[in-house]
């Protein structure tokens, strides 16, 4: 899933309007922000393989560290307890360590049964939403926009650059959603750990959009 861990950013603003977007992108991304990380230090590994599913070319056969649930707990509990540590607020960290770990929820809803529980244990799980692309574009598409309704109504642009900002950043991840889908697959699996990379940037830009917006009272 794409969009969905983006919506899930887009909509926790409403239930923790003190943390910023830039952390819940951070959050709801956390697990596919380590990922291309791992690809690329030879960690995890991922094949392509074209028809593997009918949404994406990518077979992921080896990702334990980073999308285990064993792991996405603790990952959760590492970014929970980080920003408790460093703000002193309870609601907040249980929003975020509930964002990180709807990464693994939503993933298990639509990869086939290739993610693990546990590392080392050959227990994987998958409801293969993936294998309906029609299916998968309806339900992300449904919960991104919804997302965004909420953000929009929960948050107001203080300026110009609070209103393009937001709408850019939405018809951006749409654009990407829609190439990854329709694109030709990626040309190697070095490239997909270094183009995974610039997921940081939504990070960077939800900060910004942060900053240029304000929580409705």
């Amino acid at each position: 899933m794409f969009l969905g861990h983006f919506a899930v950013a887009l909509a926790a603003k409403r239930a923790a309007p003190q943390v910023s977007l830039g952390t819940l992108v951070l959050s709801a991304q956390f697990l596919d922000l380590l990922w291309p990380l791992f690809l690329l230090l030879g960690v995890e590994h991922v094949r392509i393989n074209p028809g593997d599913t009918a949404v994406t070319p990518l077979d992921f056969y080896d990702y334990p560290l980073s999308h285990s649930l064993l792991t996405a707990l603790g990952w959760a509990v590492v970014v929970g307890g980080t920003y408790f540590l460093v703000r002193r607020e309870a609601r907040g960290s249980l929003v975020l360590y509930g964002a990180v770990l709807s990464h693994w929820i939503l993933d298990a809803i639509t990869h086939r049964p290739d993610l693990p529980l546990i590392p080392g244990f050959d227990v994987f799980v998958g409801l293969g939403l993936w294998n309906s692309l029609a299916g998968t574009v309806i339900v992300e598409l449904a919960l991104f926009v919804a997302a965004v309704i909420l953000y929009v109504k929960d948050t107001g642009a203080v300026n110009r650059t609070g209103v393009f900002s937001l709408w850019l950043f939405v018809i951006l991840l749409g654009a990407i959603y829609f190439l990854n889908i329709f694109g030709p697959p990626p040309p190697s699996e070095s490239m997909i750990g270094v183009v995974g990379l610039s997921a940081w940037l939504f990070v960077l830009w939800g900060y910004a959009i942060d900053r240029q917006r304000r929580a409705r009272t």
